[in-house]
């Protein structure tokens, strides 16, 4: 099964659930790090509904078109600018010494969703057309992730469910 992150052109990351469960986890530490604002956690939310041990093998992925971006020009670019930096954030192998394995090819992953990431126009996406189901558009205000996991040092899945991507996956 795989698991696809789409962006614009037909450009999309399709990844098997290994593949999935690694992004997912180094992209985790850097948002955990860099989440300040009410977007930031909305999109740590979006993430941790990638988690593959809660929501299911083969199920995950989002379209960056279905993410509200924000209401302003400003928004939208202030958002974009944050996903690049979580990217970039995990690109620089952020706390990956903290993980029980070497996430061998995250680096490729990384590079091919930030190129994603870069190419999109936050001013085009339409969040109204999005699929619906709670893994597929962006968390509101109400759902981030703004809880921490104490044992992990990372935000934790509440309102979700209790526990971060590490403690689900059994770490």
């Amino acid at each position: 099964m795989s698991n696809l992150f789409h962006g614009r052109a037909g450009r999309r990351l399709d990844l098997n659930n290994s593949a999935t469960a690694v992004f997912v986890d180094v992209l985790f530490l850097a948002v955990s790090t860099l989440a300040r604002e009410p977007w930031h956690f909305r999109f740590a939310s979006l993430l941790t509904l990638q988690d593959q041990s809660v929501m299911g093998r083969g199920v995950v992925g989002f379209d960056l078109d279905d993410l509200d971006w924000g209401a302003t020009p400003a928004e939208r670019a202030a958002a974009k600018e944050f996903v690049l930096d979580v990217v970039d954030l995990a690109l620089d192998r952020h706390r990956w010494d903290e993980l029980s394995y070497e996430p061998a090819r995250a680096e490729g992953y990384l590079r091919e969703f930030r190129a994603m990431v870069r190419e999109f126009d936050p001013q085009e996406a339409d969040p109204a057309a999005a699929v619906p189901g709670p893994g597929n558009r962006m968390p509101a205000v109400h759902e981030a992730a703004c809880a921490s996991c104490v044992r992990h040092r990372v935000l934790d899945g509440l309102p979700w469910w209790g526990g971060c991507v590490f403690c689900t996956a059994g770490g």
